[in-house]
Order: C-alpha cells, then structure tokens, then sequence
C-alpha cells in the first residue's frame, strides 16, 4: 500500500490491486467509503493496475490536489481515472482543474451534484418499480422514505439498500452490511462551497480526453437521463447503458463490466 505526501504535507495512502500494466487511477464513492466495497472492481485489475486512493476526509474540491499529488507520485504525465458515485464528482473536479492531465476518464454510476443534473422522484420512483414484484418490495419502500426523510434506522438501511442493486441476493445482500458510509459524510464532503457548477460545466467541456459515462439501468442514484446529460458536457464521451445494473454495476454482470472497461482504457 503506497504512501506518498500530498500538497500540504499530510500523508495519503492508495491501495495498488493487478498487473504491473498501465495504472487506473480509482476514486471511491460513498462519500468518503473505505474502497474495499470497490473490491477489483469485478476483475478489472486482471487488465489494468487499479489504483485506489483512500480519500481523506476534506471537501471533495480539497481533495482535488490530492489527486494531482498522487499523479505526480504515479510519475505520469497524464493518469486514466475512474470515479464511482460520489467519487465521480472529485473526478470531474480534477478533469475540470487539470484536463491537460487526463488521459481517459470513465464515469460510474456517477453522482452528477458537481454539475447539478439531479434526478426525479418519478424517475427514481420508476426505477424503484422494477422490483416490484419482489416480496421485499413494501418493506425496502418504506425504508427507503424513512432514509430520505433523515429518520431511518440501521435496519431501515440495510432493508433500503435493496433497491439500488440490481438483484437483491446473497452477494448484495453481504456486500451491503459489510460496506457502509462513515458518520457526517455527506456533510463533510458535500459542504457548502464545494462546486461553483458554471465553472465546472464549462470547463469539463475542454477536457481533450476520451470519456466513459457507465449507468445502471436498475440504478436509482444515477437514473439513466443522468448520465446520457452529463456525457454531453464532454468533447468526446460516449454514455453505456449496462442493463439490469444497480449501482454497483460490477457486482450485477461482471463479465460485462470489465470487458466494456477494459475495451475503452484500452482503446488509444
């Protein structure tokens, strides 16, 4: 596990999984989630080396430098990264800071608060439908009203997970209580100040790279009008639609994932 020092002397730690192949710089989503729930990202590391970043707990535009740091440890002039939900807003910060230093950009199941494409409720509601038939459905609705309402309680969390995976089985049901946000995350990373959107949106568009949108169809996070929008704020960016994913994609159809990744990281 790499240490190295960022822009104000703290030291930061990445965690490095795969082949010594070109490096991928990874950025968790949460906010601020330990990146073992990112796992290899579906066997991503089997083409690239996957290059974790533990993501100190500032707001998500101070951490921006913290990237560019880590580039420069990388000893690379231009770094590929991926971002996932949340850590797709620090993403689009460092592209929008440093787009000369990018070289491809995908996009995971992305929070698009940086540049304020936020979903609907009809458009989260029919997502949520999909499971309709599902003898969890009311439960996990239920729960999921009490989490936006501030009032739910760990059980109701877990219960609310159901509906922004794919498929509620073993292995989200394990993935889900074994990986969880820490206290005043959101608070943290989303603290008032953190985006000026006109600034980013303008500048996301001189990004020169290459860029992946990747949503779920089963995504109720980042509906699938969300990433198609945000893809259009880029030169050249290209939206995929994997169906049937919730918001960990990697976990729904693996195999999908990692070809549809693999193909576009290394595509020159």
């Amino acid at each position: 596990m790499p240490i190295f020092t960022t822009y104000d002397g703290a030291e930061l730690t990445a965690t490095v999984l795969g082949s010594a192949a070109e490096p991928v710089v990874v950025l968790p989503g949460g906010p601020l989630q330990p990146s073992g729930y990112l796992g290899t990202l579906g066997g991503l590391d089997a083409q690239r080396e996957l290059v974790v970043l533990e993501l100190p707990h500032r707001r998500v535009d101070q951490i921006v430098e913290d990237v560019e740091a880590l580039r420069e440890h990388l000893g690379r002039d231009r770094i590929d990264v991926l971002g996932h939900s949340a850590g797709a807003s620090l993403a689009l910060l460092y592209a929008a800071a440093h787009p000369d230093r990018i070289g491809k950009l995908a996009l995971v199941t992305p929070s698009c608060r940086a540049v304020n494409i936020p979903p609907t409720p009809a458009e989260q509601l029919a997502v949520y439908e999909q499971h309709a038939d599902q003898p969890w459905y009311a439960e996990a609705r239920t729960a999921m009203d009490a989490w936006d309402a501030g009032t739910e309680t760990a059980q109701q969390r877990q219960l609310a997970c159901a509906l922004v995976y794919g498929r509620w089985d073993d292995a989200a049901r394990a993935h889900a209580a074994a990986y969880d946000v820490p206290p005043d995350a959101h608070s943290i990373y989303y603290a008032d100040g953190a985006f000026d959107v006109d600034e980013i949106r303008s500048a996301l568009g001189k990004v020169a790279g290459d860029v992946l949108v990747l949503v779920g169809g089963a995504d109720p996070v980042t509906p699938v009008r969300l990433g198609l929008e945000l893809a259009e704020l880029f030169q050249h960016a290209e939206a995929v639609v994997q169906a049937g994913a919730g918001h960990y994609p990697w976990l729904d159809d693996p195999d999908w994932f990692t070809e549809t990744l693999g193909r576009f990281l290394s595509a020159r």
